[in-house]
């Protein structure tokens, strides 16, 4: 297991916030002590605007340095435009090593990035870091498909409608290169992933308070509809706040479940020989450092 991390990911923000500094400082120092076996990296040079292009446009970029809040959520920061573009590099990094090594690579930074769209900023999200990595693992890498499974309890608007642009373009040359699947609670913020898009695009919803069982159904229906895409990589945005006692979300999982889910990821890795990345995206409980400590414990395995 690859960790991508940079501590100074940590170096904005407040704990008055869901979205603060000690999700990652707890976590990382939590899995150093707990899986001394790991590799730990810092990703390398902050991404280049050209790559940022794949999925982002050029006002946005150009925002992101402008001194005004986004929205509630998504304050300013005088280094956020840094911050971001280092979570992407660690993305890429990370889906470059899936790759290269056919081993799992986990993406351990903030802010996250599933709810920004090529021209907003929103929901915590500056860059879409998960879009621009699939984006690039197929422009500049190896990869002809790419899948994203999102296990988020938010639905990733923002890598939804990235995606959804390139794989519907009527004279795109990628059509069906890309394939998004979110699971998902619904109501609940942003209000979208409500329905399929198509073929490509399908979304899982789930009512809140779910029991388990039919979350972890809807989370198996999803991950074999990635399989059945045949992809070459699968990127996983992976968010823990389908957590049952996340303080902003009112899902059910418990921390077994995202054992299941890195053990599903890893017989996929094991018996198919698809290899795949994730990146943190939500998880605001005191407990994420054991629940990203289950998952990634469990995708380690070799089955």
């Amino acid at each position: 297991m690859l960790i991508l991390h940079d501590p100074r990911c940590a170096d904005y923000g407040s704990s008055m916030r869901p979205e603060q500094p000690a999700r990652v400082t707890r976590t990382a120092s939590h899995l150093r002590a707990a899986k001394p076996s790991w590799s730990w990296k810092a990703p390398g040079a902050l991404v280049r605007d050209e790559t940022l292009l794949l999925a982002h446009t050029p006002a946005h970029l150009k925002r992101l340095a402008v001194a005004r809040d986004f929205d509630d959520d998504t304050p300013f920061f005088a280094s956020i435009s840094d911050h971001a573009r280092r979570a992407v590099s660690a993305a890429i990094e990370a889906a470059q090593h899936a790759l290269t090594t056919r081993e799992p690579a986990f993406s351990l930074m903030r802010p996250p990035g599933h709810h920004a769209t090529a021209g907003q900023a929103m929901g915590f999200c500056y860059l879409n870091q998960i879009a621009i990595a699939t984006l690039a693992a197929h422009h500049q890498l190896s990869a002809t498909r790419v899948a994203v499974w999102d296990f988020d309890a938010h639905h990733g608007n923002g890598t939804e409608a990235i995606l959804h642009a390139h794989t519907s373009a009527p004279t795109s040359p990628t059509t069906g290169a890309f394939f998004f699947a979110s699971v998902h609670q619904s109501p609940g913020y942003p209000g979208t992933g409500t329905h399929d898009l198509g073929p490509f695009t399908r979304n899982w919803p789930i009512a809140p308070h779910t029991p388990r069982a039919g979350h972890l159904a809807a989370l198996r229906e999803s991950l074999d509809a990635v399989i059945a895409f045949r992809p070459d990589l699968i990127l996983v945005s992976a968010g823990f706040d389908a957590y049952a006692r996340d303080p902003i979300t009112s899902m059910t999982l418990e921390t077994e479940d995202f054992a299941a889910l890195g053990h599903w990821l890893a017989e996929i890795r094991s018996q198919q020989g698809i290899p795949a990345a994730a990146i943190l995206e939500g998880g605001y409980s005191h407990d994420l450092a054991l629940l990203v400590e289950a998952f990634l414990t469990a995708w380690d395995k070799i089955t």
